[in-house]
């Protein structure tokens, strides 16, 4: 049936009309931005919890009826905003504590630009009543939500030692507040010091495993561990000993402990404070006296000496991922102690991968070639860290080379262990005097 002229007419705006909410609703989204929501961040410590409000600027003028910019929050209506933000955020106890209210502090306010967006920040500090340990509390909050019923307050405990949350990718979203949601409960007095000692360990075998620079100076100084230091180079003992180079080796392990216990407990402490370009540069210098040391030997037993000398600088190094946790003092000693068992157990689990396949070949007559090629290739590798740490150059030519290597190490294990596995069924051994060979 044909339709009228008439009816085309009227049918003709709401044909307009469907195709531009189908052009609006099928257009891409990326030039549209998301309403700018606040957030919570919770930092939890053993006597008080801190953190920061962050409060998006165009959202906050909406609801205190004003006109707010990033110059006027610091400026005229300072304390306006201030008294405003500080009325609308309390804390109390459980009901199992007897609910008392807890003291709620803001520091004092900045602007921030968050998401492409400026927002207010206020540093926030809530304390249990009569200096009691932090414990499960309640969380009442209703900025800007009190106004706008479309906003939203993210609230995140970005830090909690005894529940293992330690660093950003650990992060944990509470809940949100919002029109209906003024109070949420913040399970603080959750977990135990084993939970954040397990977690702690796990980053200092997190650090160790991924650090291809700690991995390379330990394997250096495992390289002549097997052998005698005598005549200027190095040579097979006489009488080859399992038991005298798992000694050795544990001497070069203990006294690269010794080493980065010290000066990781004086930086973590705040007692030692060296910027960290010195000292990853002079982590590339460790390397490269241990790989010379492989080649020739610098001093007798002098991977016992580099091992705790250079582990002096490798502390440091430790200590760094200490500060960037920002641990309170209240979790200090737990944090070192768990941090250190896991910096030990995967220097153990290194030995215990290589150590094996390098005794094996210390029994053999390739054993030299392999133990200076070795040796060269660490000595590349520190050169190249040393001036791109040292900004001579821009970037490092081996880093994806060393990348691979640090993501797997069982095949480096195997690698190694193949060749000796053949000398070793090969029955190329040294034997009678040439045992006392020295390697030049």
């Amino acid at each position: 049936m044909t339709e009228s002229p008439a009816v085309r007419r009227r049918l003709l705006p709401l044909l307009l009309l469907t195709v531009f909410l189908l052009a609006g609703g099928l257009a891409s989204p990326a030039g549209a931005h998301p309403m700018s929501t606040s957030a919570v961040l919770l930092d939890i410590g053993e006597d008080r919890v801190e953190g920061e409000v962050q409060l998006p600027i165009d959202r906050l003028a909406i609801a205190v009826h004003r006109d707010l910019t990033p110059d006027s929050v610091l400026g005229a209506d300072r304390a306006f905003l201030a008294d405003y933000t500080a009325a609308h955020i309390s804390a109390t106890g459980t009901e199992a504590t007897g609910g008392a209210p807890w003291t709620v502090a803001l520091g004092a306010a900045r602007v921030r630009t968050i998401d492409a967006s400026p927002h207010l920040v206020y540093p926030l500090t809530i304390r249990p009543p009569h200096g009691d340990d932090v414990t499960d509390f309640r969380l009442r909050y209703d900025v800007i939500v009190e106004e706008l019923l479309t906003h939203n307050v993210i609230v995140t405990v970005r830090h909690d030692f005894d529940r293992g949350i330690l660093k950003t990718d650990d992060a944990e979203t509470l809940g949100i507040f919002d029109f209906d949601t003024k109070t949420l409960e913040v399970p603080a007095g959750e977990g135990s010091w084993l939970r954040g000692f397990a977690t702690t360990a796990g980053l200092g075998m997190k650090h160790v495993g991924e650090g291809a620079d700690h991995l390379l100076f330990l394997l250096m100084l495992l390289v002549p561990a097997p052998l005698v230091a005598a005549g200027g180079g190095w040579r097979t003992a006489a009488a080859p000993s399992s038991r005298r180079s798992v000694v050795r080796v544990v001497h070069v392990v203990s006294a690269f402990a010794v080493g980065h216990s010290l000066t990781l407990a004086l930086a973590a402490t705040g007692l030692v404070d060296v910027p960290s370009r010195p000292v990853e540069t002079l982590i590339a210098f460790s390397i490269a006296v241990s790989a010379a040391h492989a080649i020739r030997p610098l001093v007798a037993r002098g991977e016992v000496l580099i091992a705790s000398g250079f582990g002096l600088v490798h502390g440091l190094a430790f200590a760094s991922l200490i500060d960037d946790l920002g641990l309170g003092r209240g979790s200090l000693v737990t944090t070192l102690l768990g941090f250190n068992l896991g910096i030990e157990l995967t220097q153990l689990l290194v030995v215990a991968l290589l150590m094996p396949s390098l005794l094996v070949l210390a029994r053999t007559a390739v054993y030299p070639a392999f133990r200076v090629g070795l040796a060269v290739v660490g000595l590349l590798f520190a050169t190249s860290w040393m001036l791109e740490r040292a900004t001579l150059t821009s970037s490092d030519p081996f880093e994806g080379v060393q990348t691979w290597l640090v993501g797997h190490p069982l095949l480096v294990a195997v690698a190694l262990a193949v060749p000796a596995a053949v000398a070793r069924l090969s029955h190329k051994e040294l034997d009678g005097p040439s045992l006392c060979r020295t390697d030049s």
